[in-house]
Formats: C-alpha cells, structure tokens, sequence
C-alpha cells in the first residue's frame, strides 16, 4: 500500500477539492475499483486515525480507498453553506467521474460514509452517474425531516441546536498551510464570513418543505439503481432508515443494525463490535470486482435482538438474528387497549370517567439521552424512573413467557388538548421484578402534525382527536417475569424542545392501544453464528495529550427552582506526530429552565477548535444560545477565531425566527 497524502480535483467551475488516496502498490499497472468517501470532517487531522485504518483496509484488499474534503472544509477551496446543497452532490458526481478516469481505478466507484457520508452516498446514487455501482450507507436517513437531527414527529429535536453548533465550529477551522500554502488565511477568512447560522436555515423550515424534500431519497426510491447496504445500531438516532431502505428500494439490498451508537460498527460501543470492514469488502468483491461470494444469497437482515438489561449498565447483551426477507413474515401486529393494561397515574388521578388527565412538568426527559448517542455510556437514557413521575403509566402484568418485538411499536392514542398546540411524547420500557425500567423505544408527535407535516392544523381545544405516535424500531426481548410499561407525557426536555404553552391532554384508555410488532421466536435463532469480531487494524502514530472526558449532570437548586442539564464532550487532545500537529476538540451543552415556565427554556453550546504546530497556532470559540418565546425562537450566537494569542475575526448573531405551530 501508498498513500497518496494530497491530491487536488479540480472542479468544473474552478474550484479544487482535496484529496487523500490510499492505493494498493501495483493500482497503475493492475487498476482496481474506487471507494469514495465525501465528508466535511477534515481528512487531514480530526479523520486521520479513522481514515487510516478504514481506507487502509480497503487497499490492503485490493481497492484504492479515497477521502475527499468538500468544498469549503479541510483543504478543499470554497464555502460549505449548508447540508446537502446540490453544489455539493454535483460536486460528488464530479468527483465520481474524477476517480473512475484515474489510471490506477478501472472505472469502478463505491461510497462509503456515516452519517454525512451515509446521506449523500444515497442522494448521490439518486443522481445514478453510471460509474457508481454500489453504495454502503451508515447511520443515515432517507427522509430529512421526518427522521434527522432535526425534527421529529414534527417536534424540535434538541439536536438540532448542539448539530448546529457542532458545524458552526467545524465551519470556523482553517484549511492546513502545509497543504494549500500562503492562501491558508484567505481560505480561511472566507469560510469565516460567508458560511452562516445553519441553526437559522433549520429553524425557517418548521414544516416538511421542499427545502427537506431535497435530498430525502424517500421522494423517489426507484432514483437509486445500484445496490445498497445498509447500516445501524439500536443507540444511533438513525436505526429507523436501514427498514425503510429495506422495505421501498428496488434494487439488491442488505442490511444490518447491531448494539452500537453513531460510529462505524468494527468500533463497537455499548453493544459489541463486528468485523465491519470484512463485510464490506465482501460487498465491493460482490458489486464491483463481479466475485461470486455469495452476499446476494445472504439474508436481507442481521440484526442484534436486545435483552432485558438494568438502564445503568454500560453492557448491551442480546444475540444476532437473521430475517431472509423485510417485512418479515414472522411478525404480526398485536394490538393491546390500554385499559387492558394496569393503569396506574403519577400525576393526576382520574377527574372523568373513563378518562385521564396529564400535564407533565418539565423535568420529564432530563433523563431520557440524547437522539442519537455518540457515547457508551453517558447520552444513553437512565432509569425511566426518573421520568414516570410526571407521565401516565400503563404497566402490563408480569409475563408469563418470553416477549419479543422487531419492528415499529405504535401508539393509538384517543385523546383532547386544552391548548390548540401540543405534544405527546411516549415510551416503553422494559420493567424489571426489581422495579428498575429501561427504556426500550420513544416516540414524539406534534399534534398539530397528526394529519400532515406538511400542512399542520391547530387543534380545536375540548375537540376529541385520534392520533398514532408512531415509534423508533426496536428488537428487543422482554424475559418472563418482566413488564412491558407504556408512558405518556406532554413533554419530553429537553430532547425536544416543548409546545409554546404547557397543555394537559385527556386520554381514554378504553378507546386508545399499543401496537406491538411481535416476532414468533424459532428455535433456530440460537443457532445462529454471531457475526466476526474485528480483527486488528493498523494503527497511526499518535501521541495522547490529555484523556477525553465526558460528563452529564442534572442540578435542581432548590433555592430558585432553576433546573439544568450540563453535557461535556471533550475528546482526547492528542498529537498526529507524523504531520507534528496537536488537536483540541471540546464542546459543551446546557439546558435549563426555571420554575416550570416555559418562557424561561434555554439551550446554549459552546464548541472549541484549537490546532497546534510549531509556528502555527488556531482557536476558535463558537457559542449558540436558543430561547423562545410563545411566538419565537430566538438565536444568539458568537464566533472568535485567534491567531496565535491574536483574535483576528469576530462576529455576532442576533435572529428571531416565527414559531410555525412547533
């Protein structure tokens, strides 16, 4: 293998894109295919270690790996103004072309990426440049509204806001002068002034607009004509994707979802790792070499069925299963009333026959994770406890055999609202006999979204509404012994961002259900092989500075009723010793809210890009703060970029952004 550490591809308009390829030694002599991965996370320090070993597998074994910077990150020229902008997926099909053209590519080209890269490796495919023959897609979606870091159920994901910061502080990192030259500091001051306030751009859109529609493959699943793998773990915010692709494309198709969060899966964490880079060999032998290995005869699903696991353990057992096809023809539907259920409220206790009655404090979520986890341990939720004091609790009896779902879990609910804006928040959780409750699956809804995300109505309070709150795909087994309980709040802070005004919804148990997609369980699943385990990669010569570390607290000061949630993220600091540059990267987030009131609601993210080398030292400090108000959101923001001990850009935002019934 070589490295190839820059190259440039040049753009139809000029512009340059950067590059870092990874060839097997002979690749000019004997040309082998591409796999393209197109992200803006900087390739030449933050995606080095990762980039390494994933790229360097892939020519190890017979393929010429290539990380490309889009334009306006890393090294590339230009300006990154937003997500998936169709400059940048034109730009990816030039790059496409780019690649197959080279001498030491035969004219194949796979994507691979996570997140970003798993996104635009499908709205790419949708384009169909013909030398685009498979795609492995991790940790995306195919709906950007319905199922990103955005929004769902038609609800403001807090996600949202910490995603914004995390690339406003991305967007404020300079290119590398080693790479682009004396030209560093125009590239840079470029992307300080012109990138923007992406939190702005997101919260203009409240509904699901053409400006979501761009770039969501679920408009058209027929676009994509090359086969697809896809990829997921039950603690990433992203798992609902790998069924849908399943189900809607058309063309050869795989996927799996294993234990892990938002990480490629030879990473592992909080479930086990697998050999991920194996298989995706086996994908690219099969769609772009032509070996007959048998991927296409392979089951259409893997997936890990959780077990029954106490919410503080940082350990996710279970076993991998296979389905041939999807849907599966071993689930059906079970249908359970929730009066069938015992009914039991924390809140308040029945004021209506046949009725109940819940207005949640705003504590209920403060437990609950985050959307989509990063980590193993510390943005996972907690005991669900914490959280069903201010909920409606439905507990089934103790089962008397095993229970086991995959699939989406819904909630009918019958229900009013005393407000004309709400929302419902729902969770199941797997109860043990000691009491402990982990929480197994969620879902969210905007009631003035029960009809259409794309054409919202106000409720008409007193009015009687049936609604689904649909929930995220899960498989998990519930043990005999066990309880499967179903909460209901108002509210769900701050993993999204409640309704202008607190509401209280009256449910009727008798006339509301669960839905539940249970898995006739056979015998032969625990003769099912696991899948490998990761094997050892090859490592990048690093230097560790400073451990990362990691914190999430919950404070209640008694004396002003102030509730926060502190969350600290801050990476290892380390040096990549064969460029001599040292890497900083801290973001920390906090929520808070005062005496129940809602006006009080307020998130603020801080992030810090900090790059050391001998004669070159960058920080830059971003810092987002979200408020609103029963009419608004509103933004304010600072950016600070340093120069050594010089600060040499500064900017301030301040928006106010209509509440469009969110």
């Amino acid at each position: 293998m070589r490295v190839i550490e820059n190259t440039w591809i040049p753009m139809s308009d000029g512009t340059k894109l950067a590059a870092k390829i990874w060839l097997p030694k002979n690749a000019e002599k004997n040309p082998v295919p591409g796999i393209l991965e197109y992200i803006p996370y900087r390739k030449r320090d933050l995606k080095a270690y990762n980039d390494h070993q994933m790229h360097g597998y892939f020519a190890r074994n017979g393929y010429a790996g290539v990380r490309v910077d889009l334009r306006g990150s890393g090294d590339s020229e230009g300006i990154l103004r937003d997500e998936y902008l169709q400059q940048e997926l034109n730009d990816g099909v030039e790059v496409i072309r780019w690649i197959a053209s080279q001498p030491w590519c035969d004219g194949k080209v796979g994507m691979i990426g996570i997140s970003w890269g798993g996104f635009n490796g499908l709205q790419i495919a949708a384009m169909q440049p013909p030398e685009l023959k498979a795609v492995i897609t991790v940790a995306s979606t195919d709906d950007r509204y319905a199922d990103d870091v955005h929004y769902m159920g038609g609800c403001l994901l807090s996600d949202n806001l910490s995603w914004a910061s995390v690339m406003f502080a991305h967007n404020s990192c300079p290119p590398d002068p080693e790479i682009v030259g004396e030209k560093w500091r125009d590239m840079w001051q470029q992307r300080l002034e012109g990138s923007g306030l992406w939190l702005k751009n997101w919260l203009e859109h409240q509904r699901r607009d053409d400006y979501w529609k761009h770039g969501s493959v679920c408009e058209d699943y027929e676009a994509i004509k090359c086969p697809v793998m896809a990829v997921s773990g039950w603690a990433d915010g992203y798992s609902n994707t790998v069924f849908r692709l399943l189900e809607n494309l058309k063309v050869p198709r795989k996927g799996i979802v294993g234990a892990y969060g938002h990480k490629y899966p030879h990473m592992g964490g909080p479930g086990p790792a697998i050999d991920f880079l194996k298989k995706s060999v086996r994908w690219w032998d099969q769609w772009l070499k032509g070996i007959d290995n048998g991927v296409k005869d392979e089951p259409m699903l893997r997936t890990w069925v959780l077990d029954s696991v106490s919410p503080l353990s940082s350990e996710r057992p279970g076993r991998w299963i296979d389905e041939k096809k999807w849907p599966s023809p071993k689930i059906e539907e079970r249908e359970y009333q929730l009066n069938s259920l015992k009914v039991g409220s924390h809140v308040n206790p029945p004021r209506e026959s046949g009725s109940l009655k819940i207005k949640s404090p705003l504590n209920v979520g403060l437990f609950g994770g985050k959307w989509c986890s990063y980590s193993e341990s510390t943005d996972l939720p907690s005991d669900q406890r914490e959280e069903d004091g201010g909920a409606l609790v439905f507990d089934s009896p103790a089962l008397e055999e095993d229970y086991e779902i995959l699939g989406k879990p819904n909630l009918k609910l019958k229900l009013k609202s005393d407000k004309r804006i709400a929302q419902v928040a729902a969770r199941i959780s797997d109860v043990g006999p000691d009491g402990r409750a982990t929480r197994v699956t969620f879902g969210l809804l905007n009631l003035t979204h029960r009809e259409s995300s794309e054409q919202p109505q106000e409720l008409e309070p007193g009015k009687t509404y049936e609604v689904i709150v649909p929930m995220n795909y899960i498989a998990q087994r519930f043990p005999a012994g066990n309880q499967i309980r179903v909460s209901v709040s108002t509210s769900y802070w701050p993993l999204a961002w409640p309704a202008p005004e607190s509401a209280t919804l009256t449910i009727f148990p008798e006339e509301s259900s669960l839905v539940l997609p249970k898995r006739n369980i056979s015998g032969r699943d625990k003769s099912e092989k696991a899948l490998e385990k990761p094997g050892p990669l090859d490592e990048l010569d690093t230097t560790l500075l400073v451990p990362a570390h990691r914190e999430w607290i919950v404070e209640r000061n008694l004396a002003t009723n102030e509730v926060i949630q502190k969350v600290e993220n801050k990476d290892p600091q380390y040096r990549l010793n064969h460029i001599d540059v040292e890497i900083r990267k801290d973001a920390t987030e906090r929520y808070s809210y005062s005496n129940n009131k809602y006006e009080t609601l307020r998130g603020e993210v801080k992030g810090i890009r900090e790059f050391r080398r001998e004669g070159w030292k960058i920080k830059t400090i971003t810092r987002t703060i979200l408020t609103s108000t029963t009419t608004h959101f509103v933004i304010r923001a600072t950016l600070d970029a340093y120069e050594g001990d010089v600060r040499v850009f500064s900017r301030s935002f301040d928006e106010s952004i209509p509440r469009d019934m969110v």
